[in-house]
């Protein structure tokens, strides 16, 4: 089995490639050893000193670092990986989802916004997700409020030096040409 590894825009995360499909659909994300009993392999990944946080994503793992050297986490990293899939144990813990196929409970807008809103999810699912993906991250949609989109950043993206750049850069402009109501985006 060979692993591919990607640098991404946060020097602190790292992507990894197994080569084979990591979630069926949506994304999950690990940002403490508590959390990651939901998945043996993000255990295993907490069990790597210096590791902080894990993600999936369709075909990847990004691993966040602490302060520590990737030259040093690196091998341990993938060691772990390529034991989880040679053995062939499941990714998810018994009765366990992936985030993407849970309910959007946590999202907030008014009734008079839908139409709005559902703009706003069309270009993310399109335009902006896809590309936040090959990077090792992923942005979701929180709420929509007085023309302020809010969004969550996950894996590579969440604590990220250029996360504010993408956000004002990127998702704001193209969002405010697309929709004349949206005058913000902020992180949550």
């Amino acid at each position: 089995m060979f692993i591919q590894t990607e640098a991404t825009p946060n020097p602190a995360t790292l992507k990894f490639i197994p080569g084979r499909p990591v979630l069926d659909s949506g994304t999950m994300e690990f940002t403490d050893r508590d959390s990651a009993t939901r998945s043996p392999l993000a255990e295993r990944l907490f069990g790597v000193p210096g590791v902080t946080g894990v993600f999936y994503g369709s075909d990847f793992v990004t691993v966040t670092k602490d302060d520590s050297d990737w030259q040093h986490l690196k091998p341990a990293i993938l060691g772990v990986i390529m034991e989880h899939y040679m053995s062939g144990a499941p990714l998810l813990a018994d009765g366990q989802v992936a985030d993407g196929d849970a309910p959007h409970a946590e999202e907030f807008f008014s009734e008079a916004d839908t139409e709005t809103v559902a703009v706003i999810k069309d270009l993310l699912e399109t335009r902006i997700r896809p590309a936040v993906a090959s990077d090792g991250g992923d942005i979701t949609f929180r709420g929509f409020k007085d023309g302020i989109v809010y969004l969550d950043m996950k894996g590579s993206c969440a604590g990220c030096p250029s996360s504010t750049a993408t956000l004002k850069h990127g998702i704001q402009n193209l969002l405010k040409h697309f929709i004349p109501d949206v005058v913000e985006v902020r992180p949550m």
